[in-house]
Parts: C-alpha cells; sequence; structure tokens
C-alpha cells in the first residue's frame, strides 16, 4: 500500500512533506484512523502552503479529489487520467477505504473524437435460461459484463464515447454503466422502444457526429485494432466499413460435378469450403445516417445494399485477430476459456 497520511489532532504539515518525499511521486492520500480517504495532498498544495505561510492541515487537503474504484480496469483508468490531465488518482473501495494510488509516469492526451455504438438491445433467446433475467451483453465474462470487454477494448486504443442502445431488460444496463463517470468513460443511450433491429437503432442518434463512428455488436468480443481499422476506413474514403472474417465448412459428403448432359466430371470428397462472414463490427461516415429509416426495423447489413445502390463505396476489413460471436451456450463456454488463457 502507498503511504497515506493518518489524520487526527496531532497530526502535523511535517508529517505531511515527510510523507510525500518517501511516496516520490508528488501525491500523498489522507485517510482516517479507519482508512477511508479523507482527501489528497500534492507536492504543489504544500508549496502554495509555505508561500501563503499558512500551515493548516484543514485547508491544505484537497477534500473533493477524483477518484475510482479499485476494481476499475487498467485502461478506464488511463483514459480517464487523460480525460482529467492528471498523473494519478486514489483508488478506494466500496466502503471508500483507501487501497493504492494508481500512477502514470508519461501519458499521452490523445483521445479520440469518435463515438462508438454498441448494439445492446438483443433479446439472446439462443442462449436460453441464461439471458431469463439478463440482457445477453451484461453476462459475465470472468469478473465483468461481455459489453464491459468490449468497451475496455475500446478504450484502450483512446476511445471513450460511448452510445449504447438499449432495449431487453435496458434498465440493467443503465444501471451499471450509469453516465459512464465512475468508469472514466461517457456514456449515452439509444432507447428502442421497440426492437429496430441493429441498423434502425442508428436513427435515435441525436448527438452531433463530426468523424466516422464505430458500430459493434454488443455479443461479439475481438482483439482488434480499432485504431488500424479506423486508419484504413479513412484511406479508402470509404463510406461504410464493414469488418469480415475468413471461415470454412467440411461439406461432409463427396460433391459431384456434372455438365449440361449429365456427364460426371469432377468429385470431390468432403471438400472443404471457404467464405467471408460478417463479424458485427463497423465504420460509418455520419452522412450514412441519412439512409436509415425512421422507427423501422432495419438490420445494418442491408444499409450497406442501399448505399451501394446509391454508388457510395463500401468497403470490407478482414479480422485476422481473436474474434468470437457469442451467440449459442457453446460459444459463451468457449469465451470463458479463452478468457483463462
Amino acid at each position: 500500500m502507498s503511504n497515506r497520511l493518518v489524520l487526527n489532532s496531532e497530526t502535523k504539515l511535517n508529517d505531511a512533506i515527510e510523507l510525500l518525499d518517501l511516496n516520490g511521486n508528488g501525491v500523498l492520500p489522507v485517510v482516517d484512523e479507519t482508512e477511508k480517504l479523507l482527501g489528497l495532498i500534492t507536492d504543489g498544495d504544500v508549496r502554495k502552503a509555505i508561500l501563503n505561510n499558512k500551515f493548516d492541515l484543514e485547508h491544505i487537503i484537497n477534500k473533493t479529489p477524483h477518484k475510482l474504484h479499485v476494481k476499475t480496469s487498467k485502461s478506464q483508468m488511463v483514459s480517464y487520467l487523460k480525460k482529467i490531465h492528471r498523473r494519478h488518482i486514489p483508488l478506494v473501495d466500496d466502503e471508500n477505504r483507501f487501497i493504492k494510488v494508481f500512477t502514470l509516469d508519461e501519458i499521452d492526451f490523445n483521445l479520440k473524437p469518435n463515438w462508438v455504438v454498441i448494439m445492446a438491445g438483443g433479446l439472446g433467446t439462443r442462449l436460453g435460461e441464461l439471458t431469463k433475467e439478463t440482457p445477453k451483453p451484461m453476462l459475465k465474462v470472468g469478473a465483468k459484463p461481455m459489453v464491459e470487454h468490449i468497451i475496455d477494448m475500446f478504450v484502450s486504443h483512446g476511445f471513450t464515447k460511448f452510445m449504447l442502445s438499449v432495449n431487453y431488460k435496458a434498465e440493467v444496463i443503465k444501471e451499471y454503466f450509469g453516465d459512464g463517470s465512475k468508469f472514466g468513460i461517457e456514456v449515452k443511450y439509444l432507447e428502442e422502444k421497440k426492437r429496430l433491429g441493429t441498423g434502425g437503432a442508428l436513427s435515435l442518434i441525436e448527438t452531433e457526429l463530426n468523424e466516422p463512428f464505430f458500430v459493434t455488436n454488443g455479443d461479439v468480443l475481438s482483439s482488434l485494432d480499432y485504431e488500424k481499422l479506423l486508419e484504413y476506413h479513412k484511406e479508402q474514403n470509404a463510406m461504410a466499413t464493414m469488418c469480415i472474417r475468413k471461415d470454412s465448412y467440411q461439406i461432409p459428403y463427396g460433391v459431384i460435378e456434372v455438365d449440361d448432359t449429365n456427364n460426371i466430371i469432377a468429385m470431390k470428397e468432403k471438400p472443404t469450403k471457404e467464405f467471408f462472414i460478417n463479424t458485427g463490427i463497423y465504420v460509418l461516415e455520419p452522412e450514412v445516417l441519412n439512409f436509415v429509416p425512421k422507427d423501422e426495423f432495419f438490420d445494418l447489413p442491408s444499409l450497406f445494399d442501399v448505399l451501394k445502390n446509391k454508388g457510395k463505396s463500401t468497403k470490407s476489413f478482414e479480422i485476422t485477430d481473436y474474434w468470437i460471436d457469442m451467440g449459442k451456450p457453446s460459444d459463451y463456454e468457449k469465451v470463458q476459456k479463452d478468457l483463462i488463457k
């Protein structure tokens, strides 16, 4: 545990200065005798106190410091520090007891302006009993809900603005994430009064978008480099980019090829067919919202047909990284094992 100052009637400024020097990171947490966080003292606070000839600790302590829960992921801590332009933050438990200080020696304040839309309103009927009380994106993968893992991956690349499309058991998702501030991110909600599909939900966006934005299904997990994807989308001058992945299927029979007169011209025993599948991850330009029907069920792949018919550029981006669609109970079991690996 980092050194901290226990505040009582006998605590002096010199005690704080000694501990600050011992910590070596320019920040000193102040706690009461039960270890609950009372505030922070920084090197700057001490310098100001000395210059102003004021040595009363009660007036030196910052009693409303930024803080995060100790279970906050490292990537979320990093994004929050970027947002508030700090290099350290105290971590506390559920009872506001001080645990430690998370510190970054150097930090790049290059937050991305792009929004990420996560489709989290599906019923998850293929998962049976698993989603009877819990929306599919909120099923735990390890210690955290699936959708939080998706958010973490985007945050690790500097994306901190999220819109969650919600419908089935929306209150569970909204109660967990709130406005996103406790995770160091910004969260808005697209509330479907009826099921609108992965494309129709985009018609609920009221926020002004000035940059390309991501759309991802709330049940897909990938180690994709989202910065690289965005860069590709821009380089291609695409209106819409769909992430695809190569898959294969072995036909369990011998395949016979015949000509127009029923002559056998080739035989292949249980051949394997390769093809590309839609991964449920996209990058779109704000202009595409003009082609999304209002208040109608509309799946996002249909948008690519609409754009193509309008002469707009649509591109594909092949994913070769880890990717899984948590559609069936077996997929859910697999992603749990993959997380352990």
